[in-house]
């Protein structure tokens, strides 16, 4: 027979979310550094092929 739960304390549900909450900004601040790397092309894990910019000096 199903027996109801006992009620999780707010300090053990705000600690839970806390947790969820900070490998999500993590994981958000590891892709904008790898983004960040990728447009300057100082990136060592990635090979992204070159474009030259044509400047017009006359």
């Amino acid at each position: 027979m199903a027996v109801p739960k006992k009620r999780t304390s707010a300090s053990k549900k705000r600690i839970r979310k806390n947790f969820w909450k900070r490998k999500g900004y993590w994981a958000a601040l590891k892709a904008f550094s790898l983004g960040k790397s990728l447009s300057t092309g100082n990136s060592k894990s990635f090979f992204v092929q070159q474009t030259n910019k044509i400047s017009n000096k006359t």
